[in-house]
Order: structure tokens, then C-alpha cells, then sequence
């Protein structure tokens, strides 16, 4: 990964980014830095054999060719937080290292996302090129106030809070909905936080998006939701594109079923020329401008810099999407715990309570002797990535949970009980009660050995299917003959009960996932008290 003393490398800076970034990367005297933008994809894989590392913004598409010609590439730097024009799945098959700039666009996307909203409320850019069409229309463009009126913030991270005390600022009644901020953290930010999308939703005069694209965020914004707003509602999105179905927003505008929309950011960038929302006269389009200030551009430019540098020149890793922050000689000692962590973590995820405000990680046994920062963020990613995407990462988790509301806690027990090394992960609502999973090592094979404080062994991959119920006779030749008939297979099963006649702890590893027939048909079965289906 290091460069010998006398070696240069050469960086190629595929996508625009500030003159004090590319000196940045120059600075050293053992790193040269090409700019060259604009590529395409085959013309970007001419090139790219003689870099050791890349540098781009949203524009260029790094995908696996690209990736499998770079032959020197040691790291792929995206200056800005979104890493989806890059296959990071390929880029670590490949030993690549892509790092981001976590929260550098923070203020410039929430200072953009207000604009709009101003924008749309008065109506600014059509009523400019109506002067300048030699036109004087006041009455035409009479627009409304904000103050008084209540915006809906989807998504309440870094970008989301920052909108949101900008609006409040204005006189606004901000209303949140973020499935995983925790009231204690609405209550701190004074804004009205919502359990349901479609309650906050008729109650919206404005409506702005900071969601991650993912399969739960994709077309929230629908033709069906859509029915739900008011008819003077305006929405702004400044996130990702996807989040609204455009064809559905298109017809939305042009039957006055709403009032008006901005949109920074599209389902295919730049749009189709044919694209119906370019004609619509109550609809303001940006060209993904969220992060398009000198200062955001500057802040980016440099750290991404500096971040190729030390990794280059030092072997330090910084803000790091798809392996830890960590020296060669930690990440070998630590290792295969932040596997495991990962996988308690997202198997934790999905069992917690939806408004989590705290996690709690309890190491025993010889992980006492190491430092375990890491592993404490590789279970904030992986407890995160179902909701915050790509965008999560070893160095931004810590940020994005306090921007939840979700405090993590990192307690050591210096005497083993049952295992000779344990983590135990617990999140906690407040009304709820906690939920935890624990994991450790048989030999070199991992294990999830306890849920809810119940002792069980289960690998901890692929399809788990999770049951309570009752301890009586029969009930698990019914669960396998139920599976089998919906044509699920079996890999392993785990029991764990109470006490004879109790309630028993059911854990197994499937080859498939259980259809929602399937878990209807569990969930049907005299003596089943709750099906869980996990994938970790």
C-alpha cells in the first residue's frame, strides 16, 4: 500500500474539484496529480492502469471494468458523501480502499434546500424570466409566506437538523419523520416527530426530502401519497433522486393536484431531454447543486486530498466506506471481532425498536485487551446501514447516530463468564424493553450464542428465522412441515426455553427466505407467539 521513498504516484482527478484539493495532492512532492474530466467509461479505463489512485465527484461512474483494469489503483476517492457511482463491492473484491468526505456538503445542501423552498413559496425563477421577458405579471406570481406554515422534514440527519433550525428561524412549525430518531432528540431539535409517513403528510404546507435512496425510501413519494397532501403543498428535493416517483410528481403538477415542487436531484442525471417534468412551469430544477458552494467544494477538495496522502504516503486509512480505520497490525489482531460485530449489529437492526435511543456493547473475555473502538463502530454501521445506506460508514456512524438521537455505550466485564470472548450488543427504547444478541467464537467459526439473555447456538449468515412460542409437544414438526410445504429448507435449528411448558426460543438458519405466505402460515400455528425473518 506504501510508497517507497523514491517512488511517485500518480492520481488522476477524473471529476472537478478545487484548485486547492489538486494542490493539496501535489504538495508532497511524491504524488502527481492529472486532472483529466469528462471521461468515458472506456476512455476511463485506457487510463486508468498507470494511477494508484482516483478522484471524483458524482459524475464519473466507477464500476467493476474500470475497476478490474486499474491494476496499480490503491484507492478511490469520492470528494463528497454518496459513494453510489462506485462499486464498492467491487473495489473491495479488488483490495481498493474508497473513501468519501463525510459531512463536508452539510450546511451548503441545507442552505440549498432552504433556498428552494423560498423559491417555491415566491415563486423566484419564473417571476425572473418573466422580466426578462419584457413582462411585469405581480398579480401571476403572488406567492405565500413561510411563516406560520408547518414543513415536513423526511429524514432527520445532519442536513435534516440543519434545515430544520433554519426553518424554525423563519416562524416555521417543523414536523419530522425519521423511524430512527429518538423523541429525546426530536425534543432537543423542537421539531414534532411523527411514528407514520402518511400521518405527517396531510399536514404539510412544505415538504423537504433528506432520506438515503434505499429499497424502504424508493418512491415514498408516490401517486398513492401524493393523494394524501394538501393541494397547496410544495416539495423540495435535495437528497437523491428516486425518493419521488417522477412520473407521478409530473402528473401531480400539471393537474394543479399540487402546488409546486424543486428538484436538485433526479432518477437519471442529467434528465432526458424528454423527460415531462422540464416542461411544467411550477417546477424549479437545479442541476444537483446541493454541495456547488466555494466553500463546500474547498472543504471537500482538501480533506479527500489529504485522505489519498495518508493513505498513500502513511498507511493511514481516514473516512473509509468499505474497511476500518486501522493500522495493518490492529486490523490483524481485530479483525474477524468487526465481522462479527457487523453481523450482531444488522441482525440487531432489525429486531430493535424503530425509535432506538441506545445501543449498548459489552465486551468480556480477551477483547478486554483490545482497543474496541472499532468494533463499537462497526455495530453503529452495520445497526445504521438499513436506513441511512451508503452514506453510513466506520467514521460517520458516531455523527449520524447523534444526529438520531441513538447514544452508544461501550461497557468491559474484566471476568469471562460462560464464553472466553463475548459481545453482546443491546438497544433500548425508552417505553420499550431492550432487546440484545450476543456472538462469539467455536474455534475460528462464529456464533450468535444468546438472544434476549436466551442461550442458543446459530451461524450468523444468510436467513434466520427467529420464533417465540410456546414449549408444548408437536410444535416443531409443525414449523418444519409448514416451511417444507412453502418449499423452505432447513440448514440448522437452535431451542432454547424457560422452563418445561414455558416459552421457548426457536433460531433457524434457512437456505431461502420465508414468502409472506410462509411466515402468515408460522404465524397461523396454535402455540406461535412472534416470527421474526433476519438477514445478516
Amino acid at each position: 500500500m506504501l510508497a517507497t521513498p523514491m517512488e511517485t504516484l500518480k492520481v488522476l482527478v477524473a471529476d472537478p474539484v478545487s484548485q486547492s484539493g489538486v494542490d493539496a495532492l501535489n504538495q508532497s512532492g511524491r504524488l502527481t496529480a492529472v486532472v483529466n474530466t469528462g471521461l468515458k467509461e472506456d476512455e476511463l479505463i485506457a487510463l486508468i492502469p498507470e494511477f494508484s489512485a482516483l478522484v471524483v465527484r458524482s459524475q464519473t461512474k466507477v464500476t467493476a471494468r474500470v475497476l478490474e483494469a486499474a491494476t496499480k489503483l490503491k484507492v478511490v476517492g469520492r470528494a463528497g458523501v454518496g459513494v453510489d457511482n462506485v462499486d464498492v463491492e467491487a473495489a473491495t473484491r479488488r483490495g481498493i480502499v474508497v473513501m468519501n468526505t463525510p459531512g463536508g456538503n452539510t450546511i451548503s445542501t441545507a442552505e440549498h434546500a432552504f433556498s428552494l423552498l423560498v423559491s417555491t413559496a415566491r415563486r423566484i425563477p419564473q417571476a425572473t424570466a418573466s422580466v426578462r421577458a419584457g413582462k411585469w405579471e405581480r398579480k401571476k406570481f403572488e406567492g405565500v409566506e413561510l411563516y406560520g406554515k408547518s414543513l415536513a422534514i423526511l429524514g432527520m440527519g445532519r442536513i435534516g437538523s440543519e434545515l430544520a433550525r433554519r426553518a424554525i428561524a423563519f416562524g416555521m412549525r417543523v414536523l419530522a419523520y425519521d423511524p430512527y430518531l429518538s423523541t429525546s432528540r426530536a425534543r432537543a431539535l423542537q421539531v414534532e416527530l411523527f411514528e407514520k409517513l402518511d400521518e405527517i403528510l396531510p399536514l404539510a404546507d412544505f415538504i423537504s426530502m433528506h432520506m438515503p435512496l434505499t429499497d424502504e425510501t424508493r418512491h415514498m413519494i408516490n401517486a398513492e401519497r401524493i393523494n394524501l397532501l394538501k393541494k397547496d403543498v410544495r416539495i423540495v428535493n435535495c437528497a437523491r433522486g428516486g425518493l419521488i416517483d417522477e412520473a407521478a410528481l409530473a402528473d401531480a403538477l400539471n393537474s394543479g393536484r399540487i402546488a409546486g415542487a424543486a428538484l436538485d436531484v433526479f432518477e437519471v442525471e442529467p434528465p432526458d431531454p424528454a423527460n415531462p417534468l422540464l416542461q411544467i412551469p411550477n417546477l424549479i430544477l437545479t442541476p444537483h447543486l446541493g454541495a456547488s458552494t466555494a466553500e463546500a467544494q474547498e472543504s471537500v477538495g482538501i480533506e479527500i486530498a489529504e485522505s489519498i496522502g495518508a493513505l498513500l504516503l502513511e498507511g493511514t486509512i481516514r473516512n473509509a466506506v468499505n474497511v476500518p480505520n486501522l493500522d495493518a497490525k490492529t486490523l490483524a489482531a481485530i479483525g474477524p471481532y468487526l465481522d462479527l460485530a457487523e453481523r450482531l449489529g444488522r441482525f440487531l437492526s432489525q429486531i430493535a425498536p424503530p425509535r432506538a435511543d441506545s445501543i449498548i456493547v459489552n465486551y468480556s473475555g480477551k477483547m478486554n485487551q483490545s482497543d474496541t473502538i472499532p468494533v463499537g463502530r462497526a455495530v453503529l454501521k452495520a445497526f445504521l446501514a438499513r436506513t441511512a445506506g451508503s452514506d453510513v460508514n466506520e467514521v460517520n456512524a458516531p455523527a449520524v447516530a447523534t444526529a438520531r438521537g441513538l447514544r452508544l455505550q461501550e461497557t468491559r466485564i474484566s471476568m469471562p463468564g460462560d464464553f472466553t470472548d463475548l459481545i453482546e450488543i443491546t438497544a433500548g427504547a425508552h417505553g420499550t424493553d431492550p432487546v440484545s444478541v450476543a456472538g462469539t467464537f467455536f474455534g475460528n467459526s462464529p456464533r450468535i450464542v444468546m438472544i434476549n439473555g436466551r442461550h442458543v447456538e446459530a451461524k450468523p449468515n444468510g436467513v434466520l428465522l427467529v420464533l417465540e412460542n410456546a414449549d408444548q409437544p408437536g410444535i416443531v414438526g409443525r414449523i418444519g412441515t409448514t416451511l417444507g410445504a412453502h418449499g423452505v429448507n432447513i440448514a440448522t435449528m437452535a431451542l432454547s426455553r424457560t422452563e418445561q411448558g414455558g416459552t421457548a426460543l426457536t433460531v433457524l438458519n434457512l437456505d431461502s427466505e420465508p414468502s409472506h405466505a410462509a411466515q402468515e402460515a408460522l404465524r397461523a400455528i396454535d402455540g406461535i407467539l412472534d416470527v421474526t425473518v433476519v438477514s445478516v
